[in-house]
């Protein structure tokens, strides 16, 4: 926008100009005409130049441009009716309701011509000259414009394709900008680019200490706690009053809620340092046979009828760690908030060339208002009556974010309270020739696990 005005301001200044100076140019060509006119004139042919020169007045001949006329013979229906002393030379003369352009000469000491032209004649033909100047002006500012605006979309293309490049960057993704090896990148945005990248640069360390301070406090952590936690192993078999008994039952639950966290903390940590971690193809059915063997414990323990829909088995791009982690966390969370006698299902499909893995369950849900702050870490649900960290979601949002994957809230599909349906969608793959052994399918138990 300020390149266009910017143009059509000296467009318009310099149409000015030059309108002016042909208008100028164009008198001065015409003062030139009259004096070598006036030249023409001699003391012999006067008489009848001035008599040749009375056939073209304005009565006659509206267009006329030149008059000769002596000095000397005053007479008002003459077109010069000038003083006869008027001095020699060239002058602007308003003589009745017009204005002439005059020489006056002396041809001999008893004879002097006035050749005179009217002005508005002569500055119809000077403004027809100027504007002839300005055609190139309303031809080449609209082409200049045009220019402008080709020339600076295409300069600030790769402008562009870096801003959409950044945009579609994972959260996690704090790699420099590529600023060389592209011919099409303006040279003056190149600085700005560095200053960026040198910016993500102290980013970059700065979150990788913050990781890992967590990581490392975490690792400190964990051998204090499993010291106290083998001491209260031993302490738990001692015989104490009913007071030290509750006192000491809170202080375990304390302390494995503790050691819970610091495994949180460490799963965290390591998924979001697993950025150099190869992608490859894992089978939903080893992940969902490794989950339950790790989980049925505490489904038994909470009485939750738990299993797998389906018998189909596909693979999915996500290494068998960050799947295995994935899928724990959502079924681990399940569990803990489905009431006792409740039911977790998991199940995948394909569809659309994506391929979706779902965990669901009959739990209390959650509501759609809270769906987008619970991914956020140690946000937790009030009125949920389970303790937990709060980070297991975040958990899952980072690796998927890492490993391409986009997931999901909702309700659950059959079940009557509402409950929660998790899906975590993956791009379909083209699937290995190998299968999954039928050992590795695990059917869903109808039936609330002893």
């Amino acid at each position: 926008m300020w390149l266009a005005i910017a143009v059509l301001l000296s467009a318009v200044a310099a149409a000015i100009f030059s309108f002016k100076a042909a208008f100028h140019e164009a008198n001065e060509i015409q003062d030139q005409q009259l004096k070598e006119v006036a030249t023409l004139v001699t003391a012999e042919n006067v008489s009848s130049m001035e008599e040749g020169s009375m056939h073209y007045v304005p009565e006659f001949e509206p267009e006329a441009k030149v008059v000769v006329q002596k000095l000397g013979k005053v007479n008002t229906h003459r077109p010069l009716d000038l003083p006869p002393a008027l001095p020699d030379g060239m002058r602007t003369l308003t003589l009745g309701d017009r204005e002439w352009r005059v020489v006056v000469r002396t041809l001999a000491p008893d004879t002097r011509v006035a050749i005179g032209q009217q002005t508005s004649d002569r500055n119809e033909i000077a403004r027809n000259s100027a504007v002839a100047t300005l055609i190139p002006f309303l031809v080449l500012a609209p082409v200049l414009l045009g220019v402008v605006f080709l020339l600076v979309r295409h300069m600030f293309k790769p402008l562009a394709w870096l801003a959409a490049e950044l945009d579609a960057r994972p959260d996690h993704d704090l790699s420099e900008i590529r600023v060389t090896g592209d011919p099409q990148l303006p040279a003056e945005i190149v600085p700005f680019l560095v200053a960026n990248n040198r910016m993500l640069a102290r980013v970059a360390e700065s979150v990788a200490l913050q990781r890992r301070f967590i990581a490392d406090a975490a690792h400190e952590l964990r051998s204090p706690l499993t010291v106290l936690l083998l001491q209260a192993e031993r302490l738990d078999v001692s015989e104490m009053s009913t007071q030290a008994r509750e006192r000491f039952t809170a202080l375990s639950n304390g302390l494995t809620r503790t050691r819970a966290l610091v495994e949180q903390l460490l799963t965290l940590a390591h998924a979001q340092e697993g950025n150099g971690v190869e992608k490859n193809l894992s089978s939903v059915a080893s992940a969902f046979r490794r989950v339950l063997e790790d989980l049925i414990p505490l489904a038994q323990a909470r009485q939750i009828d738990i299993g797998v829909t389906g018998n189909s088995d596909v693979w999915v791009p996500a290494n068998e760690a960050d799947l295995g982690t994935v899928l724990k966390n959502l079924v681990d969370n399940a569990i803990r908030y489905t009431p006792a006698g409740g039911r977790v299902d998991l199940s995948v499909h394909t569809k659309h060339r994506c391929t979706s893995i779902v965990v669901e369950d009959n739990g209390p849900g959650i509501p759609e208002d809270e769906r987008g702050r619970v991914f956020d870490r140690f946000y937790r649900v009030l009125g949920s009556g389970q303790s937990g960290s709060g980070l297991g979601l975040s958990i899952v949002q980072t690796i998927a974010t890492r490993i391409g994957a986009s997931l999901t809230l909702g309700d659950a599909v059959w079940s009557e309270r509402g409950g929660l349906r998790v899906t975590l969608t993956f791009p379909r793959v083209d699937q290995p020739t190998e299968t999954i052994e039928s050992g590795h399918k695990r059917p869903m138990s109808r039936e609330p696990v002893a």
